[in-house]
């Protein structure tokens, strides 16, 4: 493909070089490549532009003059990475409705239930989230939560091929901030929630709230938690068709209603102007109230029929690692939950909570190289809301595990409820199930879906399913 049909306002003189390729990591670089120098959070492309050149880069698009050859300065490389992919891909975004989720909590449950809505409805439907990334029922490998540049073109355009009409996509603050999902055209996008997380790279709540409302500049609809402080802020600053859900607000768009939470499950009606759509939901919680309203009322608004999003919802199984029960012939309950943050430990464990049981047990612990100051918020939920807890290891990283416990102690010294330390996680499970009690609710939080545990720079192998299958072993 020659560089003019790749990136805008090409120099004249380099508009007709072939391009064998695109990157922005001069490890991949090729024979004929256009390499785009992007400053990222911790490393900076500029400083390898030399190296890219060497490797047999053709084209160097940079920011600032780097006195090397055949290189373009460009105002924003972080746009013209994302244009250079999309037109390189052929622009498949184009060809696709694509429907955005974003906030701190939900983002997972939400996608996963529109991309059944949608198949329901006879919609073929891609997803790129944090468990995976599937195309239909092909499922391929997730890194992030929302893809780099690059990867999120190629999905898009196999999405094409494979005769996707939807494209159901899980956006984060981090990729809003980097710009990578620059050049795309939301048809809807979602607000579940916000509340503290990331602020290791945003720095403040402000910055990460900034970052999540980008979404809605570029999107033709927003479906917004009216029940949410910053969901109002949304509702306030979008320019965007803006439609609400709430729980408990008769002033939204849409409000659940006649809400009855069981143990393994959640019933309420959908209530909105001349409609009523009735919903039995296989997961329990309020949470899972927000995230089925969230989607079915996005659903309805893209021109789904009621009572094909309602069906849609009433069938689907739960997702893994969200409020997950493992199934085990014990006198006891064990859930996975992804919860890693003070809001979300704090909704998992009021979800099971009000269910018939001997004691609640929580096992979590707080992830290295992170925000710092959630540690002990999650200590004093788990102290408030458990009756034991068991502090362990999530993903230390390059931090000291200990001086992450003593984080999240540090909450939970001034409450009287029993609890146990153990550094090692898979030790922590033993530990947890070897002393169980009949009629007890033991919540592993922090893991859900992941199968890994980091430690320094190593990723070692850690399924939580397969820890409990043994220990039940034995």
């Amino acid at each position: 493909m020659k560089l003019k049909d790749l990136i805008s306002n090409c120099p004249e003189a380099f508009c007709d070089i072939e391009i064998s390729g695109v990157t922005d990591d001069s490890r991949k670089v090729e024979k004929s490549n256009l390499f785009i120098c992007v400053k990222g959070p911790v490393a900076d492309g500029h400083d390898y532009a030399q190296k890219a050149l060497e490797s047999g880069a053709v084209v160097i698009l940079t920011e600032k003059d780097l006195k090397i050859a055949n290189q373009i300065i460009v105002e924003d490389t972080h746009k013209a990475l994302a244009e250079a992919c999309a037109n390189w891909f052929g622009n498949p975004q184009k060809k696709l409705k694509v429907i955005g989720v974003t906030g701190t909590n939900g983002k997972t449950s939400v996608s996963y239930m529109l991309k059944a809505v949608f198949e329901h409805c006879g919609y073929k439907t891609g997803l790129l989230g944090t468990v995976q990334n599937m195309i239909g029922d092909e499922v391929y490998p997730s890194k992030n939560t929302t893809p780099g540049v690059f990867e999120l073109y190629f999905l898009f355009a196999k999405m094409v091929e494979a005769g996707c009409e939807y494209a159901v996509m899980e956006v984060s603050s981090h990729a809003l901030h980097q710009r990578r999902v620059e050049g795309v055209r939301f048809a809807a996008s979602v607000f579940t929630n916000l509340t503290q997380d990331h602020l290791d790279y945003h720095g403040t709540m402000e910055n990460y709230f900034e970052a999540k409302k980008l979404l809605f500049s570029i999107s033709d609809l927003a479906v917004i938690n009216f029940d949410d402080e910053y969901g109002k802020r949304i509702i306030a600053e979008a320019d965007c068709r803006k439609v609400t859900y709430s729980a408990v607000n008769n002033e939204s768009t849409y409000t659940a209603k006649s809400i009855n939470y069981r143990p393994n499950g959640v019933d309420y009606e959908m209530v909105g102007f001349g409609l009523i759509g009735r919903i039995k939901l296989k997961t329990a919680g309020k949470f899972s109230v927000y995230n089925s309203i969230a989607a079915a009322v996005c659903a309805k608004e893209l021109g789904m029929p009621l009572n094909n999003v309602t069906d849609a919802l009433n069938a689907l199984e739960g997702v893994k690692g969200r409020a997950e029960v493992v199934p085990c012939d014990i006198d006891f309950t064990i859930v996975i939950d992804y919860a890693h943050t003070p809001d979300g430990l704090q909704n998992i464990l009021n979800t099971f909570k009000e269910c018939p049981k001997n004691r609640l047990v929580v096992l979590f612990g707080c992830g290295g190289d992170r925000d710092k100051t959630k540690r002990p918020k999650m200590g004093m939920v788990a102290a408030r809301l458990a009756d034991f807890v068991i502090v362990t290891s999530d993903n230390p990283r390059t931090e000291e595990p200990k001086a992450i416990i003593d984080d999240i102690l540090e909450g939970m010294k001034d409450i009287p409820t029993p609890k146990k330390v153990i550094e090692n996680r898979i030790e922590a499970i033993n530990f947890a199930i070897s002393n169980a009690k009949a009629g007890d609710i033991i919540i592993l939080a922090g893991k859900g879906h992941e199968t890994y545990q980091i430690i320094g720079t190593d990723t070692i192998h850690l399924d939580e399913r397969e820890v409990i299958a043994e220990a039940l072993a034995k």
